[in-house]
Protein backbone atom coordinates (compact mmCIF):
# COMPACT_ATOMS: atom_id res chain seq x y z
CA UNK A 1 0.00 0.00 0.00
CA UNK A 2 1.55 3.29 -0.83
CA UNK A 3 0.39 6.73 0.09
CA UNK A 4 0.08 9.75 -2.52
CA UNK A 5 2.06 12.48 -2.31
CA UNK A 6 0.02 14.90 -3.55
CA UNK A 7 -3.13 14.14 -1.38
CA UNK A 8 -2.58 11.79 1.37
CA UNK A 9 -4.87 8.81 -0.53
CA UNK A 10 -3.44 5.44 0.31
CA UNK A 11 -2.92 3.36 -2.98
CA UNK A 12 -2.12 0.37 -4.66
CA UNK A 13 -0.26 0.30 -8.67
CA UNK A 14 1.46 3.12 -10.58
CA UNK A 15 -1.12 6.00 -10.22
CA UNK A 16 -3.41 7.25 -7.52
CA UNK A 17 -6.70 6.48 -8.14
CA UNK A 18 -7.88 9.36 -5.91
CA UNK A 19 -6.19 12.50 -7.78
CA UNK A 20 -4.01 10.64 -10.85
CA UNK A 21 -0.71 11.57 -9.65
CA UNK A 22 2.20 9.05 -10.12
CA UNK A 23 3.29 7.18 -7.30
CA UNK A 24 6.46 7.22 -8.98
CA UNK A 25 7.62 10.95 -7.31
CA UNK A 26 11.45 10.65 -6.48
CA UNK A 27 13.28 13.38 -4.62
CA UNK A 28 14.18 16.15 -7.15
CA UNK A 29 18.18 15.64 -8.20
CA UNK A 30 20.30 15.78 -11.48
CA UNK A 31 18.25 11.94 -12.53
CA UNK A 32 15.08 14.48 -12.42
CA UNK A 33 16.83 17.29 -14.39
CA UNK A 34 17.81 14.81 -17.03
CA UNK A 35 14.22 13.32 -17.52
CA UNK A 36 12.67 16.97 -17.45
CA UNK A 37 14.72 18.76 -19.83
CA UNK A 38 13.55 16.83 -22.78
CA UNK A 39 10.09 16.45 -21.24
CA UNK A 40 9.59 20.36 -21.16
CA UNK A 41 10.73 21.30 -24.68
CA UNK A 42 7.86 18.53 -26.03
CA UNK A 43 4.76 18.53 -23.43
CA UNK A 44 2.34 21.05 -22.10
CA UNK A 45 1.37 20.31 -18.75
CA UNK A 46 -2.09 21.52 -18.34
CA UNK A 47 -1.21 23.22 -14.90
CA UNK A 48 -0.43 26.52 -16.09
CA UNK A 49 -3.46 28.48 -15.03
CA UNK A 50 -2.75 26.58 -10.99
CA UNK A 51 0.86 27.18 -10.97
CA UNK A 52 0.29 30.66 -11.88
CA UNK A 53 -1.89 31.22 -9.37
CA UNK A 54 -0.20 29.42 -6.45
CA UNK A 55 3.21 32.02 -7.36
CA UNK A 56 0.77 34.72 -5.96
CA UNK A 57 -1.43 33.52 -3.24
CA UNK A 58 1.11 31.08 -1.43
CA UNK A 59 4.21 30.90 -3.49
CA UNK A 60 6.96 29.42 -1.16
CA UNK A 61 4.65 27.18 0.60
CA UNK A 62 3.83 25.96 -3.47
CA UNK A 63 7.03 25.69 -4.41
CA UNK A 64 8.14 23.21 -1.03
CA UNK A 65 5.41 21.04 -1.65
CA UNK A 66 6.04 20.86 -5.81
CA UNK A 67 9.65 19.15 -4.24
CA UNK A 68 8.05 17.07 -1.57
CA UNK A 69 5.96 15.51 -4.38
CA UNK A 70 2.78 17.07 -4.63
CA UNK A 71 2.90 17.70 -8.09
CA UNK A 72 -0.12 16.42 -10.46
CA UNK A 73 -1.59 19.85 -10.62
CA UNK A 74 1.69 21.73 -11.26
CA UNK A 75 3.14 22.85 -14.56
CA UNK A 76 6.69 21.52 -15.16
CA UNK A 77 9.04 24.27 -14.31
CA UNK A 78 10.96 24.58 -17.59
CA UNK A 79 8.16 24.31 -20.03
CA UNK A 80 6.60 27.22 -17.73
CA UNK A 81 9.54 29.37 -18.34
CA UNK A 82 9.00 29.35 -21.91
CA UNK A 83 5.29 29.34 -22.44
CA UNK A 84 5.44 32.61 -20.68
CA UNK A 85 8.55 34.11 -22.14
CA UNK A 86 6.89 33.22 -25.20
CA UNK A 87 3.91 34.77 -24.22
CA UNK A 88 5.97 37.80 -23.06
CA UNK A 89 7.42 38.75 -26.04
CA UNK A 90 4.20 38.35 -28.16
CA UNK A 91 3.03 40.87 -25.81
CA UNK A 92 5.70 43.28 -26.06
CA UNK A 93 5.49 42.95 -29.85
CA UNK A 94 1.43 43.75 -29.76
CA UNK A 95 2.30 46.51 -27.66
CA UNK A 96 5.28 47.87 -29.24
CA UNK A 97 6.65 47.20 -26.20
CA UNK A 98 10.41 46.64 -25.18
CA UNK A 99 11.91 47.06 -21.09
CA UNK A 100 15.28 46.37 -22.59
CA UNK A 101 15.36 49.99 -24.48
CA UNK A 102 18.28 52.00 -23.15
CA UNK A 103 16.89 55.21 -24.75
CA UNK A 104 14.07 56.26 -26.85
CA UNK A 105 16.28 57.98 -29.92
CA UNK A 106 19.25 55.01 -29.92
CA UNK A 107 19.66 51.39 -28.21
CA UNK A 108 23.59 50.23 -27.73
CA UNK A 109 24.90 47.73 -30.06
CA UNK A 110 26.01 44.18 -29.57
CA UNK A 111 28.00 42.14 -31.93
CA UNK A 112 27.54 38.35 -31.80
CA UNK A 113 28.90 36.03 -34.65
CA UNK A 114 29.86 39.66 -36.43
CA UNK A 115 26.65 40.66 -36.90
CA UNK A 116 25.42 43.97 -35.54
CA UNK A 117 21.79 44.12 -33.95
CA UNK A 118 20.37 46.67 -31.60
CA UNK A 119 20.90 45.23 -28.14
CA UNK A 120 17.10 45.70 -26.82
CA UNK A 121 16.17 43.80 -29.53
CA UNK A 122 18.69 41.09 -28.93
CA UNK A 123 17.74 40.81 -25.69
CA UNK A 124 14.29 40.64 -26.51
CA UNK A 125 14.30 38.03 -29.36
CA UNK A 126 16.06 35.50 -27.29
CA UNK A 127 14.48 36.62 -23.59
CA UNK A 128 13.55 32.83 -23.01
CA UNK A 129 16.87 31.54 -23.32
CA UNK A 130 18.23 34.27 -21.36
CA UNK A 131 16.17 34.22 -18.61
CA UNK A 132 16.71 30.22 -18.33
CA UNK A 133 20.77 31.66 -18.51
CA UNK A 134 20.31 33.26 -15.42
CA UNK A 135 18.60 30.93 -13.11
CA UNK A 136 21.70 29.00 -12.57
CA UNK A 137 23.29 32.45 -11.49
CA UNK A 138 20.34 33.15 -8.83
CA UNK A 139 20.86 28.86 -8.13
CA UNK A 140 24.33 29.49 -6.70
CA UNK A 141 23.26 32.82 -4.71
CA UNK A 142 20.78 30.71 -2.97
CA UNK A 143 22.96 26.87 -2.54
CA UNK A 144 25.35 29.33 -0.55
CA UNK A 145 23.16 31.12 1.19
CA UNK A 146 20.84 28.43 2.54
CA UNK A 147 23.44 25.89 2.44
CA UNK A 148 22.42 22.89 4.63
CA UNK A 149 18.86 23.37 4.73
CA UNK A 150 17.59 20.32 3.73
CA UNK A 151 18.07 21.07 -0.18
CA UNK A 152 20.27 19.75 -2.55
CA UNK A 153 21.78 22.20 -5.65
CA UNK A 154 18.89 20.59 -8.32
CA UNK A 155 15.97 21.20 -5.41
CA UNK A 156 17.17 25.09 -4.93
CA UNK A 157 17.27 25.43 -9.66
CA UNK A 158 13.73 24.65 -8.69
CA UNK A 159 13.14 27.41 -6.70
CA UNK A 160 14.86 29.60 -8.90
CA UNK A 161 12.90 27.91 -12.08
CA UNK A 162 9.77 28.43 -10.24
CA UNK A 163 10.52 32.50 -9.25
CA UNK A 164 11.91 33.44 -12.64
CA UNK A 165 8.48 31.98 -14.14
CA UNK A 166 7.11 34.44 -10.92
CA UNK A 167 9.10 37.55 -12.25
CA UNK A 168 8.07 36.82 -15.81
CA UNK A 169 4.52 36.68 -15.07
CA UNK A 170 4.58 39.87 -12.59
CA UNK A 171 6.04 41.45 -16.58
CA UNK A 172 3.51 40.22 -18.35
CA UNK A 173 0.57 42.00 -15.87
CA UNK A 174 2.14 45.11 -15.61
CA UNK A 175 2.88 45.60 -19.50
CA UNK A 176 -0.42 47.31 -20.08
CA UNK A 177 0.01 49.46 -17.48
CA UNK A 178 3.42 50.43 -18.87
CA UNK A 179 2.05 50.91 -22.35
CA UNK A 180 -0.29 53.38 -20.72
CA UNK A 181 1.97 55.16 -19.25
CA UNK A 182 5.34 54.85 -21.35
CA UNK A 183 4.93 58.37 -22.08
CA UNK A 184 4.93 59.94 -18.79
CA UNK A 185 7.55 58.31 -17.32
CA UNK A 186 10.77 57.35 -18.44
CA UNK A 187 12.11 53.51 -19.11
CA UNK A 188 14.40 53.94 -16.76
CA UNK A 189 11.79 54.11 -13.64
CA UNK A 190 9.57 51.89 -15.29
CA UNK A 191 12.63 49.27 -15.00
CA UNK A 192 13.24 50.29 -11.31
CA UNK A 193 9.58 49.99 -10.28
CA UNK A 194 9.59 46.50 -11.99
CA UNK A 195 12.79 45.31 -9.98
CA UNK A 196 11.64 46.49 -7.14
CA UNK A 197 8.80 44.43 -6.86
CA UNK A 198 10.14 41.40 -7.77
CA UNK A 199 13.01 41.99 -5.22
CA UNK A 200 9.74 42.36 -2.94
CA UNK A 201 8.37 38.92 -4.27
CA UNK A 202 11.58 37.15 -4.01
CA UNK A 203 11.52 38.38 0.19
CA UNK A 204 7.82 36.97 0.01
CA UNK A 205 8.62 33.69 -1.09
CA UNK A 206 12.07 32.72 0.45
CA UNK A 207 10.32 33.77 3.94
CA UNK A 208 7.49 31.10 2.77
CA UNK A 209 9.69 28.44 1.53
CA UNK A 210 12.06 28.48 4.53
CA UNK A 211 9.52 29.36 6.78
CA UNK A 212 11.38 27.36 9.51
CA UNK A 213 13.92 30.20 9.74
CA UNK A 214 13.31 33.52 11.09
CA UNK A 215 12.22 36.22 8.42
CA UNK A 216 14.98 38.74 9.26
CA UNK A 217 17.46 36.07 8.68
CA UNK A 218 15.99 34.70 5.55
CA UNK A 219 15.58 38.24 4.40
CA UNK A 220 19.49 39.09 5.05
CA UNK A 221 20.26 35.66 3.21
CA UNK A 222 17.98 36.59 0.15
CA UNK A 223 20.02 39.92 0.18
CA UNK A 224 23.53 38.07 0.31
CA UNK A 225 22.17 35.82 -2.24
CA UNK A 226 21.14 38.36 -4.82
CA UNK A 227 24.14 40.17 -4.35
CA UNK A 228 26.04 37.03 -5.12
CA UNK A 229 23.81 36.85 -8.28
CA UNK A 230 25.03 40.12 -9.37
CA UNK A 231 28.33 39.82 -9.00
CA UNK A 232 28.29 36.64 -10.92
CA UNK A 233 26.19 38.15 -14.01
CA UNK A 234 28.70 41.15 -14.09
CA UNK A 235 31.80 38.83 -14.22
CA UNK A 236 30.44 36.32 -16.53
CA UNK A 237 29.55 39.77 -18.92
CA UNK A 238 33.11 41.15 -18.64
CA UNK A 239 34.87 37.42 -18.97
CA UNK A 240 32.10 37.23 -22.19
CA UNK A 241 33.43 41.06 -23.43
CA UNK A 242 37.44 40.42 -22.50
CA UNK A 243 37.20 37.14 -24.90
CA UNK A 244 35.54 38.82 -27.13
CA UNK A 245 32.09 37.46 -27.83
CA UNK A 246 30.63 40.65 -26.62
CA UNK A 247 32.02 43.62 -28.40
Amino acid sequence: MKTCKNCGHHFEGKFCNHCGQTADTHRIDFHYLKHEIPHSFFHINPGLLYTSKQLFIRPGHSIREYLEGKRINHSQPLSFILILAGFYILLCHWFHLNLFTLSDEQGSKIVLSHNSIGFDEYMLKNFGWLTLATIPFYTVGTFICFYNQGYNFVEYLILNTFKAGQRLILQIILLPFIFLIKHSFSINTVVLIVYLIDIGLNFWTNIEFFNHLKPINVIIRSILSHCIFIFLLISVVVLLLAIGVLS
